[in-house]
């Protein structure tokens, strides 16, 4: 998959590096061309100088054949901007900004442009919200046989109750990230657009949990 990275500051080259030694092609975008000094000479993607949310530069990134797109520079508004240019403007699905002010996250997460926020930054957070089906999983047991994940959900899955999300993945959702904040579900709760869903799975099971989380619900209930 091609990503697409704004930004070449310590978190935009350490996320540039891990998706290319992953398999993926990466570009980045940055104002400063000096920035790229951090991507190393081993770097084998695209250097774009430019303005992230400027369409043009976009494209000379490659983001119309993309798959995922973060922004990651050091303002929110630039952010901000780039994600929903990335995202209403060349549909891609899987966008993430990096922003500061939790305050404006939360607005931002209405949208349905997942953010992390400076404090609670991990490389592997980012990482999942590029490349849902593809991050490592957040525990796992020591048998290997069931591991707890961040799903992919399709939009279908909005409005819904979380007893129909289990019954027909088979998953145990163990808890919701909604607006930045970790909250422990019921059954009766329902699904909300910008929701980050976190199941506990048989690894066995991997490939048709994904399959039936991206597929959206059968026809008729709640």
């Amino acid at each position: 998959m091609h990503v697409v990275i704004m930004g070449c500051g310590r978190v935009g080259a350490a996320l540039a590096q891990t998706l290319e030694q992953q398999g993926h092609t990466v570009a980045v975008i940055d104002q400063d061309p000096t920035a790229f000094r951090r991507l190393g000479s081993g770097f084998g993607g695209r250097r774009v100088n430019g303005v992230g949310f400027d369409q043009d530069t976009l494209r000379e990134a490659g983001i119309e054949e993309a798959g995922a797109f973060a922004a990651v520079s050091s303002g929110d508004n630039s952010n901000i901007i780039a994600a929903r240019v990335a995202r209403e403007m060349f549909a891609i699905e899987n966008v993430a900004a990096r922003i500061y002010d939790p305050r404006r996250a939360e607005v931002y997460q209405r949208l349905g442009i997942p953010t992390v926020a400076t404090v609670r930054w991990t490389a592997d957070q980012m990482l999942r919200r590029l490349l849902p089906s593809g991050a490592e999983p957040l525990w796992r047991d020591p048998s290997g046989g069931v591991q707890l994940a961040e799903v992919h959900t399709s939009p279908a899955w909005i409005g819904h109750k979380i007893s129909k999300l289990q019954e027909e993945t088979g998953v145990r959702v163990a808890f919701l990230t909604r607006l930045g904040e970790a909250i422990l579900p019921t059954s009766q709760t329902v699904l909300q657009e910008g929701d980050l869903v976190h199941v506990m799975m048989h690894t066995e099971d991997i490939a048709k949990v994904e399959g039936a989380c991206a597929q959206g619900p059968e026809e008729g209930g709640q």
